[in-house]
């Protein structure tokens, strides 16, 4: 039997939205609360997966301080939530905090269990395996690198600007072109650029990765375990329409705690949540209840 869903909860605000009529897309906004998308509520789920063992949305995310998380330009609509539950701060590139992932101090290194970044590695100056290398560095044993970036199904990464030295972007007959000059001398002129529009201002794509240069990447990082998150989860609204460009998370090591043991963990502090709820609304259904609350009884 086919089961219609009607309705999903938006796993980064916890709001309950009406199934759409039309079908899901990776960047349309989703979730009438906080206008979430596919992605990022894939993204999200992809991190509670990888963080507690089962798919919990953002708001009902266990306050585990002892879990220290970094974010790569994260969107508010989930940075504040993380940074109340657990111990993460969100930084960007070009703006305070500041965090430039192709320049990581020393004393950063080993210091995150968790790093989330969406659409920022397309983004990075070449070589993209000097960020994928420094993201490494920065988790601990069995911490893990959640992130998205657009990629292709192709048999390799098409990297834009392969020689990138010292360059500009420059407006030519109302049209934006990039002059680059390669670190041999040689003055390059690229024409047709792609931008993405991140936190209001444009970002030039530097490259379009595909899958399997995506995992060659992070295999040459030092990441030992590499999962795509390619399964719909219809009760938060996630109905991938591709077959690519899909949550990935990347993990240095072996997990401390069998993801079994965390999932039993979660589990029953979710029942727990869901008794306590229920006898909340139980008792506010009664009226010597009402007026306790009223009086500051209770």
């Amino acid at each position: 039997m086919t089961v219609v869903e009607t309705e999903f909860v938006c796993n980064v605000c916890g709001n309950a939205n009406p199934w759409p009529a039309a079908a899901f897309e990776r960047e349309r906004p989703g979730c009438a609360t906080c206008g979430s998308s596919v992605r990022l509520r894939g993204l999200l789920h992809a991190l509670s997966c990888e963080l507690f063992g089962a798919p919990l949305p953002l708001p009902q995310f266990p306050r585990v301080k002892s879990l220290r998380g970094l974010g790569l330009s994260d969107a508010r609509a989930y940075a504040d939530t993380l940074a109340a539950r657990l111990d993460y701060r969100n930084t960007f590139f070009h703006r305070e905090p500041r965090f430039d992932i192709t320049d990581v101090p020393e004393a950063e290194w080993g210091r995150y269990d968790f790093l989330l970044a969406s659409e920022v590695f397309e983004h990075v100056p070449p070589p993209a395996g000097r960020a994928f290398a420094n993201a490494f560095r920065l988790l601990r044993e069995g911490g893990v690198l959640v992130f998205t970036v657009p990629y292709s199904l192709d048999a390799a990464t098409r990297e834009h600007f392969p020689e990138l030295g010292a360059h500009g972007l420059a407006d030519v007959g109302g049209s934006t072109v990039l002059v680059n000059r390669t670190p041999q001398g040689e003055v390059q002129v690229f024409e047709d650029l792609a931008f993405h529009v991140s936190f209001g201002g444009p970002s030039l794509e530097m490259r379009e990765f595909s899958e399997s240069g995506l995992k060659a990447e992070l295999a040459a990082a030092g990441f030992g375990e590499v999962r795509i998150y390619n399964a719909n989860f219809p009760p938060f609204g996630i109905v991938h329409a591709e077959s690519c460009s899909l949550p990935v998370a990347a993990r240095r090591g072996a997990y401390g705690m069998s993801r079994e043991a965390v999932r039993d963990v979660v589990e029953e502090w979710r029942v727990l949540k869901q008794k306590f709820d229920a006898d909340m609304q139980r008792l506010g259904r009664s009226r010597w209840f009402r007026v306790g609350r009223k009086f500051g009884w209770l």
